[in-house]
């Protein structure tokens, strides 16, 4: 019992709406915090429609002195697609310099057997962008993205003169009839906190509860953004109660969680700092 009171999320119930190959590292470090996790995965992810575009670059990789990695899901496309090809991912960007958004982006390069010289201080790409605008000013940039990506990153790389090529690599799939069961199920029960890590996961769960319920439930239950972008769409949708992560990471989500808790357990009834 006397280990129980230590853990900061004991007794919450936190629904993780990011792909389930994404969440395992959170849900575990929830776990850890006392929290009981959710898993309700949606934004899954899928091959781009059409591969051709993505494939003729891949073959002519040379052309371009900037690869910009947003997210984890561009690390895997490329890898899938550059092994269709029968070239590995680090043999096709050799001499590339690479920029990733965050370090679980950067990891995964690293894991795909790439080096990576600068990593984002800030977790979104917008902000690589600005700290680079130096670096990328004149320089080919490859951007590999969701067919869903937001046009921002392409606006502020042009803004400071790089040569841009986006490339549809993955597509963001929206969630299938079963999870609409699903969700009845979560949300029938108390649900302390939900977590959101994509504008798609935001726009996912409003088009499933439909977008007055998705507005009630945002004053009974926490909305956590992970990231500014998650933040403005949750804002755009009406949600004006949204706590927000000071960065992408798990030590950050779990550490926003706490410390909304422990204050609510305090002295507050249902609030939070706003976005």
């Amino acid at each position: 019992m006397g280990e129980t009171k230590h853990k900061p999320l004991a007794g919450k119930r936190v629904v993780v709406t990011r792909a389930l190959e994404q969440s395992q590292s959170l849900a575990d470090a929830l776990r850890d915090a006392g929290a009981e996790p959710v898993l309700l995965p949606l934004v899954t992810f899928a091959p781009a429609d059409n591969l051709s575009e993505l494939d003729r670059h891949l073959k002519n990789e040379a052309q371009f002195d900037w690869l910009f990695l947003t997210s984890q899901n561009a690390v895997r496309a490329l890898q899938e697609r550059c092994a269709s090809l029968g070239r590995p991912l680090a043999e096709v960007f050799a001499g590339v310099k690479i920029a990733a958004v965050g370090p679980a982006t950067a990891d995964a390069v690293r894991a795909a057997g790439l080096p990576v010289p600068y990593v984002s201080k800030a977790h979104n790409g917008v902000a690589l962008a600005k700290e680079l605008r130096a670096e990328v000013r004149g320089r080919r940039v490859f951007l590999p993205r969701s067919d869903r990506a937001n046009p921002e990153l392409i606006t502020e790389l042009e803004h400071h003169c790089a040569k841009v090529t986006p490339v549809v690599a993955y597509k963001t799939v929206p969630p299938t009839g079963d999870l609409l069961e699903a969700c009845g199920a979560v949300f029938r029960g108390q649900t302390d906190a939900i977590l959101f890590f994509s504008p798609s996961a935001v726009h996912h769960l409003r088009d499933l509860l439909g977008a007055q319920r998705f507005r009630d439930l945002s004053h009974q239950t926490m909305f956590v953004a992970i990231g500014p972008v998650s933040e403005k769409a949750l804002k755009a949708e009406g949600v004006d109660r949204i706590l927000q992560a000071a960065d992408t990471t798990v030590t950050a989500t779990v550490a926003v969680l706490a410390e909304y808790f422990a204050k609510a357990g305090e002295h507050q009834p249902a609030g939070a700092k706003q976005g």
